[in-house]
């Protein structure tokens, strides 16, 4: 398995990734809320890769895109240290350490682009991810009452971090 930076010919593996991944319900999008198209998947790569801080990554295993992760991080400077993650991984490759080789190479990324924190949230309920992100080094720092709301149905996320060097 491969971890690299996203290209532009990736566009059209990664939208179908990303459609599978928010299909699982897990993640901020409902399934089928967002409609993203070919052409904004190839700015958000350009976007994310172009950044000074940050990066779109992808895993890729004999040719195909297995998963991806972004990695966000904000311009004021008091904030730049830090950066916002979000994974997925496709729903047919998930539990053979896809997600594992993500978090190492964003931990190599984090060294070489001097961010000192790493952040996500996770649904409280998501429990193959939030063991995912344990194993990484994350801790939970916090509980969000009420923070999405899903069919109808409101439920609590975790907000965990990890602190690099």
């Amino acid at each position: 398995m491969k971890i690299r930076e996203a290209k532009i010919e990736d566009a059209v593996e990664l939208l179908e990734v990303i459609k599978n991944v928010e299909e699982s319900g897990n993640m901020l999008f409902e399934p089928g809320e967002r409609i993203i198209s070919i052409e904004g998947v190839k700015q958000m790569i350009g976007r994310l890769n172009e950044s000074p801080k940050g990066a779109l990554l992808v895993a890729i295993e004999n040719q195909y895109l297995l998963g991806y992760m972004v990695v966000k991080v904000d311009h004021p400077k008091r904030v730049s240290h830090r950066a916002y993650v979000a994974v997925g991984v496709h729903s047919e490759f998930r539990g053979r350490g896809v997600g594992t080789e993500l978090f190492y190479k964003l931990f190599e990324l984090a060294e070489q682009q001097q961010i000192h924190r790493l952040e996500l949230t996770v649904l409280t309920t998501n429990e193959a991810a939030l063991n995912l992100y344990k194993k990484m080094g994350f801790k939970i720092e916090g509980l969000k009452k009420d923070s999405l709301c899903i069919n109808e149905e409101y439920e609590d996320e975790f907000s965990l971090s990890k602190l690099i060097g």
